[in-house]
């Protein structure tokens, strides 16, 4: 195997999910600063707004990936969504009004949206069967990367608040002029590196073939494991294009015989939402706030929660393809379950301080070593060659959707319902995921694309 270019290939792919990570966090630290400049600081609904319209970009960027990624290919697509990554990142930085800034988020997320599902999916049809799930893997490492790299610029621009400083206040000083900006424009340095390095790594093998283009898919197959290696992969994946052939070209993913996979990949992608772990990176300023931290203490807590994501990013690289897929999942589901259930007591008991930190930062390394990685695994995996783009397509769509609710919701069941009450609707969500996965989650950990597409489809 030329491992030298298979790593190359996938962390150029990857890079989309540092920007994904990076552009997804970012706001939740200049939250404080532009609701200031803006003035929206005391309206949950212009709140909300503005933290979830991305998630609107995201729903149209994973609407339309699927048919562009089966249109022009894996590798231009992921040079498109660098581009909207680098141009985003300047514009919303240089607003000075709030509709324009919102439409800013809203450009910025069609990159989110593209990039959360091509680049995992370019991974998976580029990898060695047994280090598929170490190498798309590594896309939900760079998410981790870029989310802490988020955290630890807004920690480094922001200058320090004033203990109980209102926006008013805030509004007035270099922060809340110029501050934000800043955090958001530190996108675009590895954007354009992302736009660069996309002109320097092959397509996707498997999308050659399915556009009939068999000698330069064999190439770079050749180019990836040698001669014999691009032999058996070649006729494995001809086969199943052309059994795809024999089963009608009308069959859509909706069809009978895709359901059972099509359930299963729907389930995973929106759980991974509505387990609830991203709000504690959207809204942390909320839920430290209410275990008692000043803002003045919000972006260390923030970090420390940044770094933990990344250790434990590690520790499913490094089990994913040993302890396998869906017992991670079950680990994640499970355990998220229990720890928000002993979080929402602990809010409920009014309890503060270090316990509160400890039991978030626990909840951040079950998600990173589990959910946050395995998801886009699977998703990557179960899917047939034939419908791979428009099912992660709809997934990804399904995932976004999953994530506008959450977000947009977050603001509303904290200040009606308590934040108790809030993780305890997400323990219940965690422990009814947990059960639906005991009974249908398969094992995917060593097998090629082209098997799972005969067992999952009942072939």
């Amino acid at each position: 195997m030329n491992k030298t270019l298979i790593y190359f290939m996938c962390l150029v792919s990857a890079m989309g999910g540092l920007l994904f990570g990076y552009d997804w966090v970012v706001i939740g630290g200049a939250k404080p600063f532009y609701e200031a400049y803006f003035g929206i600081a005391g309206d949950p609904g212009m709140q909300g707004l503005a933290m979830s319209i991305a998630l609107v970009g995201c729903l149209v960027g994973a609407m339309t990936c699927g048919m562009l990624a089966d249109k022009i290919g894996r590798k231009k697509l992921l040079a498109v969504s660098a581009l909207i990554f680098l141009l985003s990142a300047y514009a919303t930085g240089a607003v000075d009004d709030f509709t324009a800034f919102i439409v800013a988020r809203c450009f910025g997320g069609v990159g989110i949206g593209l990039a959360s599902g091509l680049s995992p999916m370019y991974i998976a049809e580029v990898a060695p069967a047994d280090k598929r799930g170490k190498l798309v893997s590594l896309n939900q490492l760079t998410i981790v990367i870029g989310i802490l790299a988020a955290q630890v610029a807004n920690m480094m621009i922001a200058e320090p608040v004033e203990a109980g400083a209102g926006p008013a206040s805030i509004a007035q000083t270099w922060n809340g002029q110029e501050g934000w900006r800043w955090m958001f424009w530190g996108a675009a340095f590895p954007a354009a590196a992302f736009l660069l390095l996309t002109l320097f790594i092959p397509e996707s093998p498997r999308w050659l073939m399915l556009k009939g283009r068999t000698s330069a898919a064999s190439a770079i197959l050749e180019r990836i494991g040698g001669k014999h290696y691009a032999e058996v992969e070649s006729r494995s994946i001809s086969e199943a294009v052309d059994r795809d052939r024999d089963n009608g070209k009308q069959e859509s993913l909706f069809s009978p015989r895709f359901r059972r996979v099509l359930v299963l990949g729907l389930v995973i992608a929106v759980f991974q939402q509505w387990c609830g772990t991203n709000v504690i990176f959207n809204y942390a300023q909320e839920i430290f706030t209410s275990a008692g931290y000043e803002l003045g203490d919000l972006f260390f807590q923030i970090v420390v929660t940044g770094i933990t994501n990344l250790i434990f990013t590690f520790v499913a690289i490094y089990t994913v393809d040993r302890l396998g897929r869906r017992t991670l999942m079950l680990i994640g589901a499970g355990g998220l379950g229990a720890i928000y259930l002993i979080l929402g007591a602990c809010y409920s008991a009014h309890v503060t301080g270090v316990a509160m930190v400890a039991l978030v930062v626990l909840a951040i390394a079950c998600y990173a070593m589990s959910l946050g990685p395995v998801t886009w695994v699977l998703l990557s995996e179960i899917f047939p060659d034939k419908i791979r783009a428009v099912a992660m397509a709809t997934c990804t769509f399904a995932l976004w959707v999953g994530s506008t609710t959450l977000t947009f919701s977050f603001p509303y069941l904290n200040t009606f319902l308590g934040a108790d009450f809030t993780f305890w609707i997400y323990s219940a969500i965690c422990i009814s995921a947990f059960v639906y996965f005991v009974r249908r989650c398969p094992e995917t950990k060593g097998r090629s694309l082209e098997k799972l597409q005969r067992e999952l489809t009942g072939e």
